[in-house]
Protein backbone atom coordinates (compact mmCIF):
# COMPACT_ATOMS: atom_id res chain seq x y z
CA UNK A 1 0.00 0.00 0.00
CA UNK A 2 1.35 3.28 -0.28
CA UNK A 3 0.26 6.28 2.09
CA UNK A 4 0.81 10.33 1.48
CA UNK A 5 2.27 11.76 4.77
CA UNK A 6 2.18 14.79 5.61
CA UNK A 7 4.52 15.94 8.55
CA UNK A 8 4.16 19.04 10.84
CA UNK A 9 7.33 19.49 12.89
CA UNK A 10 6.99 21.30 16.47
CA UNK A 11 9.73 21.78 18.56
CA UNK A 12 8.76 22.11 21.95
CA UNK A 13 10.01 25.52 23.65
CA UNK A 14 13.18 25.61 25.71
CA UNK A 15 14.56 22.53 23.72
CA UNK A 16 18.87 22.91 23.71
CA UNK A 17 19.39 23.60 19.83
CA UNK A 18 21.60 21.35 20.01
CA UNK A 19 19.22 18.37 20.69
CA UNK A 20 17.59 20.08 17.62
CA UNK A 21 20.09 19.53 15.50
CA UNK A 22 21.34 16.06 16.61
CA UNK A 23 18.11 14.84 15.78
CA UNK A 24 17.53 16.54 12.60
CA UNK A 25 20.67 14.75 11.37
CA UNK A 26 19.82 11.49 12.72
CA UNK A 27 16.29 12.36 11.00
CA UNK A 28 18.01 12.40 7.42
CA UNK A 29 19.71 9.54 8.00
CA UNK A 30 16.50 7.24 9.10
CA UNK A 31 15.11 8.76 5.80
CA UNK A 32 18.12 7.55 3.78
CA UNK A 33 17.36 4.16 5.51
CA UNK A 34 13.71 4.46 4.55
CA UNK A 35 14.63 5.20 0.89
CA UNK A 36 17.21 2.36 0.87
CA UNK A 37 14.07 -0.40 1.83
CA UNK A 38 12.20 1.12 -0.83
CA UNK A 39 9.51 2.17 1.76
CA UNK A 40 10.14 6.32 1.30
CA UNK A 41 9.73 7.25 -2.00
CA UNK A 42 8.91 11.04 -2.32
CA UNK A 43 9.45 13.87 -0.73
CA UNK A 44 7.99 17.36 -0.88
CA UNK A 45 7.49 21.02 1.17
CA UNK A 46 4.49 22.51 1.24
CA UNK A 47 3.24 25.76 2.68
CA UNK A 48 1.00 25.62 5.70
CA UNK A 49 -1.82 28.09 5.73
CA UNK A 50 -1.14 29.34 9.29
CA UNK A 51 2.58 30.10 7.88
CA UNK A 52 6.00 27.83 7.53
CA UNK A 53 5.82 24.84 5.89
CA UNK A 54 4.89 21.29 6.00
CA UNK A 55 6.80 18.12 4.98
CA UNK A 56 4.18 15.68 2.49
CA UNK A 57 5.66 12.17 2.07
CA UNK A 58 5.05 9.41 -0.43
CA UNK A 59 5.52 5.86 1.72
CA UNK A 60 5.06 2.91 0.52
CA UNK A 61 4.20 -0.03 3.61
CA UNK A 62 2.60 -3.66 4.00
CA UNK A 63 -0.22 -1.60 6.19
CA UNK A 64 -1.20 0.47 8.30
CA UNK A 65 0.54 -1.38 11.19
CA UNK A 66 3.71 -1.45 9.59
CA UNK A 67 3.86 2.24 8.43
CA UNK A 68 2.74 3.26 11.86
CA UNK A 69 6.10 1.31 13.34
CA UNK A 70 8.26 3.39 10.21
CA UNK A 71 7.21 6.39 11.53
CA UNK A 72 7.38 6.05 15.08
CA UNK A 73 11.13 4.65 14.70
CA UNK A 74 11.65 8.04 13.23
CA UNK A 75 13.94 10.48 15.71
CA UNK A 76 11.55 13.76 14.80
CA UNK A 77 8.47 11.20 16.16
CA UNK A 78 7.57 12.91 19.49
CA UNK A 79 7.51 16.70 18.01
CA UNK A 80 5.37 15.47 14.62
CA UNK A 81 2.11 16.15 14.46
CA UNK A 82 1.05 13.37 11.33
CA UNK A 83 -1.55 13.42 9.27
CA UNK A 84 -1.62 9.94 7.36
CA UNK A 85 -3.93 9.47 4.11
CA UNK A 86 -4.27 5.73 2.45
CA UNK A 87 -3.64 6.09 -1.29
CA UNK A 88 -5.68 3.23 -3.82
CA UNK A 89 -5.63 2.55 -7.14
CA UNK A 90 -7.49 4.18 -10.17
CA UNK A 91 -8.48 2.87 -13.55
CA UNK A 92 -7.54 5.89 -14.99
CA UNK A 93 -4.17 6.12 -13.60
CA UNK A 94 -1.88 7.62 -16.38
CA UNK A 95 1.05 5.31 -15.30
CA UNK A 96 -0.85 2.03 -16.13
CA UNK A 97 -1.20 2.80 -20.02
CA UNK A 98 1.09 3.57 -22.64
CA UNK A 99 -0.23 5.16 -25.96
CA UNK A 100 -4.15 4.00 -26.41
CA UNK A 101 -3.63 0.63 -25.94
CA UNK A 102 -3.89 -1.35 -22.70
CA UNK A 103 -1.84 -1.43 -19.99
CA UNK A 104 0.99 -4.03 -20.04
CA UNK A 105 1.60 -4.19 -16.73
CA UNK A 106 -0.10 -2.84 -13.38
CA UNK A 107 2.12 0.45 -12.94
CA UNK A 108 5.00 2.35 -14.04
CA UNK A 109 8.31 0.82 -12.99
CA UNK A 110 10.23 2.96 -10.16
CA UNK A 111 12.75 5.38 -11.22
CA UNK A 112 16.34 4.51 -9.80
CA UNK A 113 17.47 6.60 -6.73
CA UNK A 114 20.78 7.26 -5.28
CA UNK A 115 21.80 7.72 -1.64
CA UNK A 116 25.28 8.41 -0.76
CA UNK A 117 27.33 5.50 1.12
CA UNK A 118 30.68 7.31 1.36
CA UNK A 119 32.97 9.87 -0.09
CA UNK A 120 36.83 7.62 -0.35
CA UNK A 121 40.04 10.49 -0.95
CA UNK A 122 42.94 8.03 -1.96
CA UNK A 123 46.69 8.92 -2.45
CA UNK A 124 48.25 7.57 -5.73
CA UNK A 125 51.54 5.84 -5.79
CA UNK A 126 53.38 6.21 -8.89
CA UNK A 127 52.00 4.07 -11.93
CA UNK A 128 54.10 1.05 -12.99
CA UNK A 129 53.94 1.24 -17.26
CA UNK A 130 53.64 -2.11 -18.21
CA UNK A 131 53.03 -0.43 -21.52
CA UNK A 132 51.44 -1.99 -24.95
CA UNK A 133 49.51 -4.75 -24.32
CA UNK A 134 46.48 -6.33 -26.22
CA UNK A 135 43.57 -4.06 -24.82
CA UNK A 136 45.84 -1.10 -24.56
CA UNK A 137 48.24 0.64 -23.37
CA UNK A 138 48.53 -0.89 -19.75
CA UNK A 139 49.20 1.02 -16.24
CA UNK A 140 49.03 0.18 -12.29
CA UNK A 141 48.04 3.11 -10.29
CA UNK A 142 48.49 2.02 -6.81
CA UNK A 143 45.63 3.85 -4.12
CA UNK A 144 48.68 3.92 -1.06
CA UNK A 145 45.83 5.44 1.42
CA UNK A 146 43.11 7.66 2.14
CA UNK A 147 39.95 7.60 4.17
CA UNK A 148 36.20 7.24 3.56
CA UNK A 149 32.73 8.83 5.65
CA UNK A 150 29.37 8.79 4.57
CA UNK A 151 25.92 8.59 6.41
CA UNK A 152 26.87 4.96 8.25
CA UNK A 153 30.43 3.85 7.02
CA UNK A 154 33.84 5.65 8.04
CA UNK A 155 37.27 4.09 8.01
CA UNK A 156 40.56 3.91 5.65
CA UNK A 157 41.92 2.71 2.68
CA UNK A 158 44.47 -0.45 3.18
CA UNK A 159 47.64 0.11 1.25
CA UNK A 160 48.89 -2.94 -0.95
CA UNK A 161 45.65 -4.15 -1.38
CA UNK A 162 44.40 -1.40 -3.15
CA UNK A 163 45.44 -0.14 -7.15
CA UNK A 164 44.04 0.67 -10.61
CA UNK A 165 44.90 -1.43 -13.21
CA UNK A 166 44.21 0.77 -16.01
CA UNK A 167 44.03 0.59 -19.78
CA UNK A 168 44.59 4.30 -21.47
CA UNK A 169 43.37 4.31 -25.28
CA UNK A 170 44.94 5.93 -28.09
CA UNK A 171 42.55 9.13 -27.51
CA UNK A 172 43.29 9.71 -24.05
CA UNK A 173 40.32 8.02 -22.51
CA UNK A 174 41.10 5.94 -19.26
CA UNK A 175 39.50 2.38 -18.57
CA UNK A 176 39.64 1.53 -14.86
CA UNK A 177 39.56 -1.64 -13.19
CA UNK A 178 40.24 -0.49 -9.42
CA UNK A 179 40.12 -2.76 -6.93
CA UNK A 180 40.30 -1.78 -3.13
CA UNK A 181 40.28 -2.76 0.46
CA UNK A 182 38.68 -0.33 2.98
CA UNK A 183 38.70 -0.98 6.68
CA UNK A 184 35.38 0.76 8.69
CA UNK A 185 36.15 1.88 11.86
CA UNK A 186 34.69 -0.69 13.57
CA UNK A 187 37.03 -3.58 11.95
CA UNK A 188 35.34 -4.78 9.08
CA UNK A 189 36.99 -4.84 5.76
CA UNK A 190 35.49 -4.24 2.38
CA UNK A 191 36.35 -5.49 -1.00
CA UNK A 192 35.32 -2.58 -3.70
CA UNK A 193 35.85 -3.26 -7.62
CA UNK A 194 35.04 -0.67 -9.88
CA UNK A 195 34.65 -0.90 -13.69
CA UNK A 196 34.87 2.70 -14.86
CA UNK A 197 35.70 5.03 -17.57
CA UNK A 198 37.49 8.57 -17.98
CA UNK A 199 37.01 10.60 -20.92
CA UNK A 200 36.47 13.99 -22.11
CA UNK A 201 38.26 16.57 -25.00
CA UNK A 202 41.88 15.96 -25.79
CA UNK A 203 42.92 19.20 -24.43
CA UNK A 204 41.46 17.88 -21.06
CA UNK A 205 42.71 14.33 -21.22
CA UNK A 206 46.22 15.88 -22.13
CA UNK A 207 45.93 18.13 -19.08
CA UNK A 208 45.15 15.44 -17.20
CA UNK A 209 47.87 13.28 -18.07
CA UNK A 210 50.72 16.25 -17.40
CA UNK A 211 49.11 15.57 -14.08
CA UNK A 212 47.14 18.36 -13.81
CA UNK A 213 44.10 19.88 -11.77
CA UNK A 214 41.00 19.90 -13.35
CA UNK A 215 37.59 20.40 -12.63
CA UNK A 216 36.06 17.44 -12.45
CA UNK A 217 33.03 18.93 -14.65
CA UNK A 218 35.44 19.76 -17.19
CA UNK A 219 35.44 15.96 -17.95
CA UNK A 220 32.93 11.95 -17.13
CA UNK A 221 34.68 9.77 -14.70
CA UNK A 222 32.09 7.32 -13.45
CA UNK A 223 32.28 3.77 -12.68
CA UNK A 224 30.20 0.66 -11.95
CA UNK A 225 30.88 -0.65 -8.15
CA UNK A 226 30.31 -3.92 -6.17
CA UNK A 227 31.32 -4.07 -2.28
CA UNK A 228 31.97 -7.80 -0.59
CA UNK A 229 32.42 -8.05 3.01
CA UNK A 230 31.65 -10.60 5.45
CA UNK A 231 30.29 -8.09 8.22
CA UNK A 232 26.93 -9.37 9.27
CA UNK A 233 25.54 -5.95 10.23
CA UNK A 234 27.26 -4.46 6.89
CA UNK A 235 25.43 -7.48 4.73
CA UNK A 236 23.20 -5.35 2.72
CA UNK A 237 26.20 -3.93 0.86
CA UNK A 238 26.99 -7.84 -0.34
CA UNK A 239 23.22 -7.15 -1.99
CA UNK A 240 23.80 -3.38 -3.04
CA UNK A 241 24.13 -2.02 -6.76
CA UNK A 242 26.59 1.00 -6.22
CA UNK A 243 27.73 3.92 -9.23
CA UNK A 244 30.95 6.09 -8.34
CA UNK A 245 31.31 9.83 -8.95
CA UNK A 246 35.08 10.52 -9.57
CA UNK A 247 37.65 13.36 -9.69
CA UNK A 248 41.30 13.15 -10.61
CA UNK A 249 43.78 15.39 -8.43
CA UNK A 250 47.14 15.94 -8.71
CA UNK A 251 47.93 13.33 -6.20
CA UNK A 252 45.04 11.42 -5.22
CA UNK A 253 41.60 10.36 -6.64
CA UNK A 254 38.15 11.13 -4.86
CA UNK A 255 35.39 8.58 -5.24
CA UNK A 256 31.41 9.51 -4.66
CA UNK A 257 29.72 6.26 -4.02
CA UNK A 258 25.91 6.28 -4.00
CA UNK A 259 23.88 3.17 -3.61
CA UNK A 260 21.05 2.37 -6.30
CA UNK A 261 18.06 1.75 -5.03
Amino acid sequence: MEFLVEFEIRVPDGTPETEVEERTRAEAAAAAQLVEKGHLLRVWTREAPSGGTTVLGLYRADGHAELDRLLGALPLYRWMKITVTPLGPHPNDPANRVGDGPAPMTGRLPAPRLTPVYRLEAALGDPLDVGEVSQGHRRIVPLTGGTFAGPELNGKLLSGASADWQIVLPDGTALGDIRYTLQTDGGALLYVRSRGVRHGSAEVLARLARGEDVDPSEYVFRTSTQIETASRDLDWLNKGVFISVAGRQQDGVIYETYLVA
